[in-house]
């Protein structure tokens, strides 16, 4: 069964597995004293800038943790939208490991501006109150939204103001990046961020994700935080080796392309097979629309994907890196078919 699930669902790029490949020749030195971990760090530099340090992980949610743990004390409070994937998504981890609150906005598109942080804000100098510390975003966020340079620039000044970090979570930062026609860097180190989650995973990727820092007092203590948070991979040439074939020649954008031109397809012939709500726009590889219950109840039958909210009835379809034209035109198919028997 083809997934629309999530873009974790997707198998693992032929090139990625080469790199893997020719990463298993010979012996290496261990927890990032090998060649492909060396050459990892010298391209990293030259796609974000001599300041950025790439600290490979196991995970996104170790990825989040690292970046988190090493911005904040146990006394601080994370500020993050109410779709945030440390909130909804990774088990209470983020405040049992940091130790520090999380504190929820409530958005309506995943997105945090700056007058929804204000009154965060209040408590500076504050001895019984968290003091907030961090601001968590995601780039692309969980309902498939994107932030423009320029809101991440504001972002970044208000809080760089208030002696205040800017953490981004990208594992879908490829799609965004692709969507908005820049590079990285213009999209992160350009516009103030301080800390990034940099995934490929859900692009095409086996494993490994990364904590990237762009200012030296937040990567003095990465290591340290990476091993105590148990994300220090010991063979870490498979993890390095992956990224650089993920960077060279651009494979991040090729999939990233893809993978958003078939998002747009099937929303485009979702609005042609029925009078569908969306009900956020489709600016990545992430479709929100709402299905009456029997029209999911029959589709799960022969596709898989997420009831993103119950009582709305509201789906998330995520196409990849490697779904193809045939597959969107067989879950538009197998809508058409069902609507034929039965009201939407």
């Amino acid at each position: 069964m083809r997934s629309f699930g999530s873009d974790n669902h997707s198998g693992v790029h032929p090139v990625i597995l080469e790199a893997i490949h020719k990463a298993n020749i010979d012996h290496a030195c261990a927890y990032g004293d090998d060649l492909c971990s060396e050459k990892l760090q010298k391209k990293v530099e030259k796609i974000f800038g001599d300041h950025a340090t790439i600290f490979p992980t196991f995970n996104g949610t170790g990825a989040n943790i690292c970046a988190l743990r090493t911005c904040v004390q146990p006394f601080h409070a994370i500020l993050c939208p109410d779709t945030a994937h440390i909130f909804v998504d990774e088990c209470g981890a983020p405040e049992f490991l940091t130790g520090a609150a999380l504190k929820v906005v409530p958005t309506t598109n995943g997105k945090i501006s700056v007058e929804m942080l204000e009154p965060f804000l209040d408590t500076f100098g504050f001895e019984h109150h968290s003091q907030p510390k961090v601001l968590y975003i995601s780039q692309a966020t969980e309902l498939g939204t994107i932030y423009k340079p320029d809101e991440i620039k504001q972002l970044s000044a208000f809080l760089h103001s208030h002696n205040m970090y800017l953490h981004v979570d990208g594992a879908r930062l490829a799609n965004a990046t692709a969507t908005l026609k820049c590079s990285f860097k213009e999209l992160t180190v350009d516009c103030g961020v301080d800390i990034l989650s940099f995934g490929g995973t859900k692009n095409g990727m086996m494993m490994g994700e990364s904590v990237i820092t762009f200012r030296p007092e937040l990567a003095e203590n990465m290591k340290y935080i990476r091993k105590q948070s148990t994300q220090l991979f010991s063979k870490m040439r498979f993890i390095s080796a992956q990224f650089l074939a993920y960077f060279n020649n651009d494979l991040w954008l090729t999939n990233a392309l893809h993978a958003n031109k078939m998002a747009q397809l099937l929303r485009r012939k979702l609005e042609e097979t029925g009078n569908f709500e969306f009900t956020q726009p489709t600016d990545v590889n992430i479709i929100l629309v709402k299905f009456s219950p029997t029209l999911i109840e029959e589709m799960l039958k022969c596709h898989f994907f997420y009831v993103w909210n119950e009582k709305t009835h509201e789906i998330r379809l995520v196409t990849s890196w490697d779904t193809t034209e045939e597959d969107v035109e067989e879950f538009l198919d197998t809508c058409t078919r069902i609507l034929q028997k039965i009201p939407t």
